[in-house]
């Protein structure tokens, strides 16, 4: 029942927060062809619901052992920025590792190696990349010698990045992970056009977007091949089918926010109080909350949201600025003393409306990727 690396099939990341969603995810996962990942929690999640990495891989192992699942499933490390991040993750179980290197980009410089090896590309790529793809090849090493003979596989994540990623930029990329030899390159997130806000459905011309994921998926065969990973995946309802047709086997989705959101459903519709008690608690939150984010519910939409009183799911979990309310201010309320044991034992009193709403939910998802 350990994870396992799962190659170049394509395959889906379902993100639990609470550590109760496996059964729910299981339950949509067993319809479709995808390769799952089970386990998915960045550093920054961990600490922001007080989890550790051993508490993320032993939820998902657990509940795959009660549900008699024997297959392979993945484990990632999400968002890993510096070794020590490789270290707790590893040693917890982690197998597949996404390094991400935001923090370096825009900080290169473009030295004369890299001017000579890549004079057809433009400079400021050369910029804005180098020194990012330079701390890949750093991480890329550490969890090489971390993991030493067990199997890993890697993703880099360049996703949280102002401009989306344009086709030269993401040659310069594949080659500079040739060159720093990353070992064991499973996936690339690419930042792309249009918006892939947290919680919500995909904004932009459809048409644009087809075309440079197409460019993106070229030059993931070309220089792999690798998969093409979408973050901030979930909820991209109106883009899956652009996605599923365009990367085929080629393609990595990660969802997170959208699990927990499903769980505050199941709170909304069973327990009202506790639900309108934390829905003004986030409402304080979000102005402080949403700076770490991509969104665009404002603080005006979300001061104009009415009290919860039982009759306003909809607003709270099927519109933009109730979800992205909910979606920010998540490490707010698990880390409140109050909220998370209410919502534990509020899920635990529900399983088989939790387990029916991620069925559901996910199901959604995998089916129009699958249809594309």
């Amino acid at each position: 029942m350990n994870p396992l690396p799962l190659g170049l099939k394509k395959s889906f990341g379902f993100g639990d927060r609470l550590g109760l969603a496996t059964p729910g995810h299981y339950a949509a996962f067993k319809k479709f062809k995808f390769a799952p990942i089970f386990a998915q929690q960045s550093i920054r999640e961990m600490e922001r619901t007080q989890r550790t990495p051993q508490d993320v891989v032993s939820a998902a192992t657990n509940a795959l052992t009660k549900l008699g699942y024997t297959g392979p499933w993945g484990a990632d490390a999400d968002h890993l920025k510096v070794p020590e991040h490789v270290d707790r993750t590893a040693a917890a179980g982690f197998c597949f590792f996404t390094i991400d290197p935001s923090e370096y980009v825009g900080k290169g410089t473009l030295t004369p190696e890299l001017k000579s090896l890549y004079p057809q590309l433009p400079a400021a790529t050369a910029v804005k990349y180098g020194a990012a793809l330079a701390h890949c090849g750093l991480m890329g090493r550490h969890i090489a010698k971390v993991m030493g003979n067990r199997p890993f596989e890697i993703e880099i994540s360049v996703d949280e990045t102002d401009e989306p990623t344009t086709p030269a930029e993401h040659r310069f990329i594949a080659m500079e992970l040739k060159r720093h030899s990353v070992p064991n390159v499973v996936s690339v997130a690419p930042r792309f056009v249009g918006e892939f806000e947290k919680g919500i459905d995909f904004k932009g011309d459809l048409k644009q977007f087809e075309a440079s994921l197409r460019e993106h998926v070229a030059i993931a065969r070309e220089f792999g091949p690798y998969k093409i990973s979408v973050h901030s995946g979930s909820d991209k309802f109106t883009a899956y089918p652009v996605i599923g047709r365009v990367c085929g086997e080629l393609l990595h989705v990660k969802t997170a926010g959208t699990s927990y959101l499903e769980a505050m459903r199941v709170v909304a519709r069973t327990n009202v109080a506790l639900f309108a008690t934390i829905a003004e608690f986030c409402r304080g939150r979000f102005e402080t909350d949403r700076k770490s984010y991509h969104i665009s519910a404002t603080n005006a939409q979300v001061a104009g949201l009415p009290k919860f009183t039982g009759q306003e799911e909809a607003v709270y979990l099927d519109e933009i600025a109730g979800r992205q309310l909910l979606h920010v201010t998540f490490g707010s309320v698990l880390t409140n003393p109050d909220f998370k044991p209410r919502i534990l034992e509020t899920l635990n009193k529900n399983v088989a409306l939790h387990e029916e709403l991620l069925d559901r939910h996910f199901t959604k998802h995998l089916s129009l990727l699958s249809n594309g």
